[in-house]
C-alpha cells in the first residue's frame, strides 16, 4: 500500500540515525504516553493521556491503550502487530479500516492507515500519515498527520515514555 506522502518525506531518509527504533524492544512493557490534537489552523482541539501495556510473543505483538481524552471520553484500543519483514509490520485494531502498514528505518518507523473517529457526533474515515521517532531508549514522539480527500485536517503530537 502506497504511504499518504503529505510530508514529502521517505524511510529511507532515517537510514543510519540513531538511537536505532526497536518497536518490538519499545513496545514491550508499560508505558505512558501524553498528547494533543490540533486542527488545520493549529488550534489545539482536544488532550489525551495513554496509558499502554505492549507483549510480543516472536513476530506477533499486541499493544493496548487506554486513551484519556481532556472532555472526559476514555477509548480503549487494542493493536495486533506483526513483524512481516526485517522492517516491515502490519496492524490492526478496533476503528481501523482494513490494515495499517509500517515501516521503518534509523530512529522512526512510518505507519499509513485509515482510521474512524468520532468529530461531533458523526464518523469520518481519516487518513494518516504516522511518524514514530526513538529519542532513546525510553522515549519516543509521535507526530501524526490527519488527511480526508487528499487535505489536512489535523495534526496529532504525543509524547511516549516507557514505564518499566
Amino acid at each position: 500500500m502506497p504511504f499518504n506522502n503529505l510530508l514529502r518525506a521517505d524511510i529511507s531518509e532515517y537510514a543510519g540515525t540513531k538511537p536505532v527504533l526497536d518497536i518490538q524492544h519499545f513496545f514491550t512493557g508499560s508505558m505512558k504516553a501524553w498528547g494533543i490534537i490540533q486542527n488545520r489552523r493549529g488550534l489545539i482541539v482536544q488532550t489525551v493521556k495513554i496509558d499502554m501495556l505492549g507483549e510480543w510473543n516472536g513476530d506477533d505483538g499486541i499493544l493496548s491503550e487506554v486513551l484519556n481524552y481532556g472532555d472526559g471520553r476514555i477509548e480503549k484500543r487494542r493493536w495486533n502487530l506483526k513483524k512481516t519483514a526485517a522492517q516491515c509490520f502490519k496492524g490492526t485494531a478496533e476503528g481501523i479500516i482494513g490494515t495499517a502498514f509500517g515501516e521503518s528505518n534509523g530512529n522512526a518507523i512510518r505507519w499509513n492507515y485509515v482510521m474512524t473517529i468520532p468529530v461531533g457526533g458523526k464518523q469520518y474515515n481519516v487518513t494518516f500519515d504516522d511518524w514514530m521517532f526513538a529519542m532513546d531508549d525510553d522515549v519516543m514522539v509521535n507526530r501524526s498527520y490527519m488527511s480526508k480527500f487528499g487535505f489536512k485536517v489535523a495534526e496529532i503530537s504525543i509524547f511516549i515514555q516507557k514505564t518499566v
